[in-house]
């Protein structure tokens, strides 16, 4: 073989091998746009839509107290003075104990003048006074001196506290005892200022105590004081609160009925800031532009006019998920998955 004949073998067997790498890269090419062209599948779990009642609250903490006084009945609670400088000489009550209007608590000695001495003399000069035989001023002057000596419940109630004992000094400024009527406490608590603009007499409260309460609200203060607002609901006769706990609770401010309703994980925003929803639609999941409200308990409410109950949205899985998605759902660990069908529901 000369020269010449070798060289035109080389270059068949060159040019063959270019042929077959070639061949083998588009064949790759081909297989590479083919395995592209294949849609992804999205593994999700999924929610339905529902009409529910949605409420707004404004939440806080509360204290149990005795209930105001009001135009139609005195204070419910009442930390007790002593009238007179002087000696206790007789506790009659003890703490949980029941009294009523009138009757006398505590017995004072003041001076000179004692107990018994005073009521003596009022006795008395309401013989003499019944024979006419002294003066109503006489009268009223032995009352006076004895009501001094005496500390005496002003209401019917409990005695929630007694402070001294006998043989005690006590002056004016001596809280000696307190009685309450535990059938008429309220719940006072202070909300922050800037959430209190849909505040009103009027709005339900819940007291989310054991059990819980339901009461509406009886007065909000018109005042700021450092950034507070002071607010008091009455709470129903014979309930299990006690005064002094501190509680959770929330006022209705807003209640929207046979709202539409999300699961709360299925609504995200989208790369232009707006709220979407992906509804299920046959094997696909389609960003849908919704409207958000009142947001209660992981469900918000939502309007949106191609949406309504029953419908299937994705909730696990929502977040950054591209509009018409293939899906395959799997709401429940274990189960077996399948490819959604809008026929299967």
């Amino acid at each position: 073989m000369n020269r010449k004949q070798t060289i035109a073998v080389v270059a068949v067997i060159m040019a063959t091998a270019l042929c077959i790498v070639l061949v083998k890269s588009r064949g790759k090419t081909s297989e590479s746009s083919g395995e592209e062209a294949t849609p992804t599948l999205v593994t999700v779990q999924t929610g339905t839509l529902k009409l529910a009642t949605l409420h707004r609250y404004v939440q806080g903490y509360g204290t149990i107290e005795p209930a105001p006084a009001t135009a139609e009945q005195p204070a419910a609670g009442a930390p007790l003075a002593a009238p007179s400088a002087g000696i206790v000489t007789r506790v009659n009550v003890i703490a949980g104990q029941s009294v009523e209007k009138g009757d006398v608590l505590m017995e004072l000695n003041s001076g000179a003048i004692t107990y018994a001495l005073a009521e003596q003399e009022l006795a008395r000069q309401k013989e003499l006074f019944a024979q006419q035989n002294t003066s109503l001023k006489n009268l009223q002057d032995a009352e006076a001196q004895l009501a001094l000596l005496r500390v005496t419940a002003p209401l019917s109630g409990t005695v929630v506290r007694v402070n001294v004992k006998p043989g005690q000094a006590v002056d004016v400024t001596t809280v000696v005892a307190e009685v309450m009527d535990l059938n008429r406490l309220a719940v006072s608590a202070e909300i922050p200022a800037a959430e209190t603009g849909d505040l009103q007499s009027g709005n339900p409260v819940e007291v989310l105590s054991e059990p819980p309460v339901t009461t509406a609200l009886l007065f909000v203060s018109p005042d700021v004081n450092n950034g507070t607002v002071l607010v008091r609901a009455l709470l129903p006769a014979g309930g299990a609160l006690r005064p002094g706990q501190f509680v959770p609770l929330r006022i209705v401010t807003a209640v929207h009925t046979n709202c539409l309703a999300a699961p709360g994980e299925s609504i995200v925003t989208d790369e232009s800031g707006k709220s979407v929803i992906a509804r299920v639609t046959g094997d696909e999941a389609v960003q849908t532009p919704v409207q958000t409200g009142l947001r209660e308990n992981d469900w918000v409410e939502i309007a949106a006019p191609e949406l309504k109950a029953g419908d299937t949205v994705v909730t696990t899985g929502a977040y950054g998920l591209p509009d018409k998605t293939k899906i395959r759902v799997e709401n429940s660990p274990g189960a077996a998955t399948s490819t959604h069908s809008a026929d299967a529901k």
